[in-house]
C-alpha cells in the first residue's frame, strides 16, 4: 500500500467567468482537505468563487490522435451549426 495521497485535479471558477478552468494539481488525503488546500494554494488573492477538484485517476480523457474518429460524426449534422438558422435583423449582430 502506498503511503503517497492521491493526486487532485483542481478547478477555479473566477469572479468574472461562467466556467470553471483547470489551475493545477495537489496532493491530499481527501475531497475536503484537497478542496481547503487548493483555496489556499490557488485562490490567495480572493478571485475565486467555487473549486472543484477531482481525483486524477477519475479522469477520462479522449487522445489527440482520435481527433478525427471522435468528432467526425458532428460534421453530418449540419443543423448543430448555426449557419443553419436564419438570424432575424431585430436580434442584430451576435
Amino acid at each position: 500500500m502506498s503511503s503517497e495521497w492521491p493526486l487532485w485535479e483542481v478547478f477555479v471558477r473566477g469572479q468574472h467567468g461562467l466556467s470553471h478552468r483547470h489551475v493545477g494539481s495537489l496532493h491530499a488525503p481527501d475531497a475536503e482537505m484537497a478542496i481547503n488546500n487548493a483555496r489556499d494554494v490557488y485562490t490567495r488573492r480572493n478571485e475565486g468563487v467555487s473549486i472543484w477538484v477531482v481525483k486524477a485517476g477519475d479522469i477520462t480523457a479522449s487522445s489527440p490522435g482520435d481527433k478525427g474518429p471522435l468528432f467526425e460524426p458532428s460534421n453530418s449534422k449540419v443543423y448543430r451549426h448555426p449557419t443553419f438558422f436564419d438570424i432575424p435583423e431585430e436580434v442584430g449582430p451576435m
